[in-house]
C-alpha cells in the first residue's frame, strides 16, 4: 500500500546519478520535495515525462522546492541517462538493496521488479502533502504536480 497523505515520509539514503549520497531528510526544514518514482530510464514514457519536468525545472527544482527523481536502474545508468537527455536534477538509484526504497512507499512492483509511477509532494517538515500512484504505462499530469506545490 502506498504512503498516504498525512504520512510522514519515510527517510532514505541513495546515490544520485554523480554517486553523491542524498537523503530525504537533508531537505527537511529547508525545502518541500517532489518525490517521483518511475520505472526505467530510457523507456518511452518514461522519458517523456522527465524530460517535461526538465522543460519546466524552476517550477520543481528552486529555492523552496527539491525534485527527486527515483528508479531501480544502476547508478552508472542514470549517469548516462541524465546526460543523454539534459536531466539537472538529481536522479536515484533505488538498485541496491533492489527496490528498498520504492517498498518503503509502497510502488514497488514485485511482479515487474521496478517501481511503478508514483509521486509524492513533501512538506517541508517531512510529511507527505499529495500523492498519486499511476500503472506502468500511464503517464502523470504536471499540472497536477503544481497545483499541489502551490496549495503548500
Amino acid at each position: 500500500m502506498a504512503i498516504e497523505v498525512g504520512d510522514k515520509a519515510p527517510d532514505f539514503e541513495l546515490k544520485d546519478n554523480h554517486g553523491a549520497t542524498v537523503r530525504l531528510s537533508d531537505f527537511r526544514g529547508e525545502k518541500a520535495v517532489v518525490l517521483l518514482f518511475y520505472p526505467f530510464a530510457f523507456t518511452g514514457v518514461c522519458t517523456g515525462e522527465l524530460c517535461e519536468l526538465r522543460d519546466q525545472l524552476p517550477r520543481f527544482q528552486n529555492d523552496d522546492v527539491q525534485l527527486l527523481a527515483v528508479s531501480n536502474d544502476s547508478v552508472p545508468t542514470l549517469r548516462v541517462f541524465g546526460e543523454q537527455e539534459g536531466l539537472e536534477y538529481p536522479l536515484l538509484s533505488d538498485f541496491w538493496p533492489h527496490g528498498e526504497t520504492s517498498r518503503a512507499y509502497g510502488v514497488f512492483d514485485e511482479d515487474k521488479g521496478c517501481a511503478v509511477r508514483g509521486t509524492f509532494v513533501i512538506d517541508k517538515d517531512g510529511v507527505v502533502r499529495w500523492t498519486v500512484v499511476n500503472g506502468l504505462p500511464d503517464a502523470r499530469d504536471l499540472n497536477e504536480y503544481i497545483g499541489a506545490l502551490d496549495s503548500l
